[in-house]
């Protein structure tokens, strides 16, 4: 079973990714590799290889027998000799510590490569043989064995809809029984092997059970979510050495009973705190790697483009709290692409008269020096020769750049209330008490824990590995008897899939909330409900963006009523007359998440209403819910 697991969540992963042809294999190695081994490499040559006082003019350097000819020094000059740039690393006991176990990991990644490369070519050929897949490689045709048909390789593979592969998937099942312990596979079946432990922790964050809400002294509530603590989240919840489950697909079977439930809290609680230990004494290291990083990353784009940072950008809290039960990422990707423009008007809406003032006089200024130093230059270039004139005029310029960002447009229409509404047509998750308050600073702050700049998201990683152990030992050692309780509630074992979270199951009846259903529609207690009408909301989504699937009765019943009522009051609004209806964010944000060779089986029919469902119960008409 998880032979089958691994090659879902790769096929996703191929489709998402653009997957390497049998040409593109090395063009395909991890970003990460090839980015760290430069890293390590060129940051050794700036420490122990370059002379910086003949960098600096400190030190002279004649290439001429005649001392009084003028000296023109060139970057050569700079750099050491081989033989002494290799003692200076040899002398340097730190760094060759830092190199020695950088090598390590670099060799680690190394094989990770090679051993991703194996798995490409066993999913190029999945592609094209088990599943037949049709796909054209640029500029050439290959054929099949029958060489009469002319099949695409996997190098085009993102022009087919991932609908079309998961459908071959199914297909192949039914011909082949490729999984043994199921006779036939559902769409449901399929994301639950490559979502098994994303839909852990889309429920999690939900249920609020992960330490990410801090409140702090003069700043109030923060979120601080960031790779590195996912990263040991997921190693201590799911695959790392003693985490819960015992393979890819099972839950350790103590974890399943109550009877040990807190021996097995305080075995948590014991291995978070050795690992927020190995986190605290490994901090320096990943401190100065996420540094160097970030410096190279992002310094020639904060020089090229000075106001990048300015921008904004899901963040990953956003993500994970904004995550459907069931979404690939392509899929999570697709909803945020299309809200991105409306959230960032949304923010910047959002006027401060004393910091505009500011903006302008501080642009003012400098511009005024900046035009004089550019006007000298162009009289007499030798003014640049001229010490720190370069560094002066550059340090001006983006300075110019960084204000004239924070000066509003002049045309720009304060209307928060509809751009909210647009937003929700694409994120479908907000809290109720945003509601009529989109235009209040406490509303922004909150959207902007889920929609931050670049710049926080860069500061948050550079600190998160000295916060990290921080949360992990006085935050999430606490919560340890919580987190036990919620696998064991919350895990149910499907025939053919493993063990799965119940809330990816999307079952009304024992996770929907009160105020999104009808009477007797739900049996769940406020412990078992999904917030914020996640089970209905990723019920209709799934639903939408399979629709071939066949839902469970109950799922089935709530998706009917839901339809008849958005029949009765479109009709009763004249949405219906002549099968049209008006344009609407939230209609268009659905339809691009369909195939767009498929009609979904529950819309409204072949008119392409399909998706209004979703409209109508986050518009608050029919269903009795929250009317955001």
């Amino acid at each position: 079973m998880a032979q089958f697991d691994t090659e879902y969540q790769r096929l996703e992963a191929s489709y998402s990714d653009s997957p390497p042809g049998e040409e593109d294999l090395l063009v395909h190695v991890p970003e990460g590799s090839k980015q760290f081994l430069f890293v390590v490499a060129f940051t050794t040559f700036l420490v122990s290889c370059v002379d910086y006082d003949i960098l600096f003019a400190n030190k002279m350097v004649n290439h001429s027998l005649h001392p009084t000819e003028p000296v023109k020094v060139t970057l050569p000059d700079a750099f050491l000799p081989a033989q002494v740039c290799s003692a200076r690393i040899q002398e340097n006991g730190s760094l060759i510590t830092i190199l020695v176990i950088a090598g390590v990991f670099w060799v680690h990644r190394l094989i990770k490569f090679i051993y991703n490369i194996c798995c490409y070519w066993e999913i190029h050929s999945f592609y094209l043989h088990a599943l037949r897949i049709p796909v054209v490689r640029l500029g050439s045709w290959a054929l099949s064995a029958t060489a009469q048909d002319a099949f695409f390789t996997l190098s085009a593979l993102p022009y087919c809809t991932w609908q079309e592969v998961q459908a071959r998937i199914v297909q192949t099942q039914k011909e082949h029984q490729i999984c043994i312990h199921k006779r036939e596979l559902t769409e449901l079946d399929i994301y639950h092997r490559i979502l098994r432990f994303q839909n852990y922790m889309v429920a999690l964050v939900n249920k609020s059970l992960l330490p990410l809400r801090f409140r702090l002294p003069g700043l109030g509530e923060v979120v601080f979510f960031t790779r590195g603590l996912k990263y040991n989240f997921e190693l201590i919840l799911f695959w790392g050495p003693g985490s819960l489950f015992l393979n890819e697909w099972s839950l350790k079977a103590e974890y399943k009973r109550g009877g040990q439930r807190l021996e097995l809290a305080q075995r948590l609680s014991n291995r978070i705190l050795w690992i927020g230990i190995a986190n605290f004494l490994l901090c320096p290291l990943i401190l100065i790697w996420q540094i160097l990083y970030a410096f190279f990353s992002y310094a020639e784009v904060l020089k090229r483009e000075p106001g990048a940072l300015g921008a904004r950008c899901w963040s990953l809290y956003g993500r994970c709290y904004l995550r459907h039960f069931n979404e690939l990422e392509h899929e999570l990707q697709s909803r945020l692409n299309c809200g991105y423009k409306p959230a960032s008007k949304y923010m910047n809406c959002f006027l401060s008269p004393l910091l505009t003032l500011l903006a302008k006089n501080c642009a003012f200024f400098a511009g005024s020096i900046l035009a004089v130093l550019i006007a000298l230059t162009i009289y007499d270039e030798d003014v640049l020769a001229v010490e720190h004139v370069l560094t002066t005029v550059t340090l001006l310029g983006v300075t110019v750049t960084v204000c004239r960002s924070f000066i509003p447009d002049q045309h720009l229409v304060f209307c928060p209330e509809q751009l909210l509404r647009v937003i929700l047509a694409h994120i479908h998750y907000m809290p109720d008490h945003w509601q009529g308050n989109a235009h209040r600073s406490q509303t922004r702050d909150e959207f902007a824990q889920l929609f931050q700049y670049k710049a926080v998201f860069i500061l948050e990683e550079l600190l998160s590995p000295i916060v990290t152990p921080l949360i992990l030992i006085f935050c999430l050692r606490p919560r340890a008897l919580e987190i036990i309780d919620f696998f064991r509630n919350f895990t149910v074992e499907v025939v053919g899939v493993g063990d799965t979270c119940s809330f990816a199951q999307m079952d009304v009846r024992q996770h929907g909330h009160p105020q999104w259903l009808s009477a007797g529609q739900t049996e769940a207690s406020v412990y078992q409900q999904a917030e914020d009408g996640k089970t209905e909301l990723s019920l209709m989504h799934f639903a939408i963006t399979n629709p071939g699937w066949q839902p469970p009765r109950e799922s089935t019943a709530f998706l009917g009523f839901l339809k008849e009522q958005v029949q009765r009051d479109g009709a009763a609004a004249g949405l219906a007359q002549g099968g049209l209806l008006p344009e609407n964010a939230l209609f268009t944000s659905i339809q691009s998440l369909q195939s767009e060779s498929e009609v979904c089986s529950w819309g409204l029919g072949n008119d392409g209403q399909s998706g209004l469902q979703e409209l109508e119960l986050r518009t608050g008409h029919g269903v009795e819910g929250p009317t955001l």
